[in-house]
């Protein structure tokens, strides 16, 4: 009978590590190496749906629980160029970067990041140099920036806001309890910190010093 009892134990252990492997194939774990598995990133058609739901705007502890509810991103997963867009908040900066001809995001490797990708009337992408940008002067008269003329004149100025050289490094920093891809801006106090929703999908919140909250984006990869 005691060899049946401590048998009947090692059965169940075994079990236990079996099913404890089949579990740990189907989650979010955050590895060593900061590189996913296929499974870790997969977006599911809810959180598709939340995230468009949110998009259309929503209150800033909503879109924050989403996101904090969101695995971290890695560096590796944010190479390349991304479309960006806005989540509104209720934040001073809703809607003005897409005013303005806002496209995106591009990052060369971690050392070499464009914060600000512009696209002109005709298309044309340019990089812009964030520090030439009066952003104290736009969170102060926000309406003035949201404003067609704002729009016309940052677009004649882009010769002078452009720029080919990177402004901007990713590293992976804590915000809001999770370590995850960030990028850090060279010139002014701004770190954009980002949450996997999947592969190919990503939501940021853009932590400025002053802010009272942070402004919410997202980012879709574009075709390479």
């Amino acid at each position: 009978m005691p060899f049946l009892v401590a048998t009947d134990r090692i059965l169940n252990i075994a079990d236990f590590f079996r099913a404890a492997t089949r579990l740990s194939h189907g989650c979010c774990v955050y590895k060593d190496s900061h590189r996913w598995t296929p499974t870790e990133i997969r977006m599911t058609d809810d959180q598709e749906m939340r995230l468009r739901t949110l998009e259309a705007g929503a209150p800033i502890t909503e879109v924050l629980a989403f996101y904090d509810g969101l695995p971290p991103a890695t560096i590796a997963q944010m190479i390349g160029a991304w479309r960006g867009a806005g989540v509104p908040t209720g934040h001073a900066l809703d809607g003005m970067l897409e005013q303005i001809g806002w496209h995106g995001k591009r990052f060369e490797s971690a050392e070499d990041g464009h914060p600000l990708v512009f696209e002109q009337q005709d298309g044309t992408l340019f990089c812009v140099n964030p520090s030439r940008l009066p952003i104290g002067m736009v969170l102060d008269h926000a309406a003035l920036a949201r404003s067609t003329i704002s729009a016309a004149l940052f677009r004649a100025s882009s010769s002078v806001l452009s720029t080919s050289k990177p402004q901007a490094r990713l590293r992976m920093t804590e915000y809001r309890g999770v370590v995850s891809a960030s990028m850090i801006y060279d010139g002014l106090p701004i770190i954009d910190v980002f949450r996997s929703v999947g592969p190919d999908t990503l939501i940021g919140a853009m932590d400025m010093r002053g802010m009272e909250q942070p402004f919410m984006f997202t980012l879709r990869r574009e075709p390479s």
